[in-house]
């Protein structure tokens, strides 16, 4: 049987690489394809993703996601409670795009392989850009915009 390498590999590793940017952004665009059934994972053990309350519950904590991380207060992404959350959703998120052609491990193992990348490469995108603008809130709001504007793109490139 083909594995579908777009769908078991490279999407799943994009949608890590936004969970590592915002780590609520991804299940919620996932959520998302899986409610407008762009994801059939009906057979699946990942099913509930496309429930009519799910996808409303992670955009929800993703906006507060948005919101939180422009406080001071919010910690690095890269300890451990943040670090593991990132990896989570980024393995959910990419299990259920892979799950969606019968490769669950595969999207997982690239869903959380993307999510690193995000984490630090992200962390070091917005330092950089934070240092050019020489404040955090515009850097932050650029990252935003990549995230969303990924995962719509990632979603909306699902056969």
């Amino acid at each position: 049987m083909a594995v579908n390498v777009a769908q078991a590999v490279l999407l799943p590793l994009a949608i890590g690489v936004i969970a590592g940017l915002r780590s609520l952004t991804a299940p919620a665009a996932v959520s998302w394809a899986a409610r407008w059934q762009w994801l059939n994972l009906s057979h699946t053990s990942l099913s509930f993703l496309g429930h009519a309350l799910t996808p409303w519950i992670f955009t929800v904590l993703a906006l507060g996601e948005l919101v939180t991380d422009k406080l001071p207060s919010t910690p690095s992404r890269t300890i451990p409670l943040s670090f593991g959350a990132r990896i989570v959703t980024g393995g959910l998120s990419g299990g259920a795009i892979g799950a969606s052609v019968n490769a669950l491990g595969l999207g997982l193992g690239f869903g959380v392989i993307g999510a690193i990348l995000g984490t630090l490469g992200g962390r070091a995108f917005r330092a950089r850009m934070a240092a050019a603008f020489r404040s955090d809130p515009p850097a932050a709001l650029l990252e935003d915009a990549i995230a969303i504007g990924g995962a719509i793109l990632i979603v909306a490139a699902l056969p």
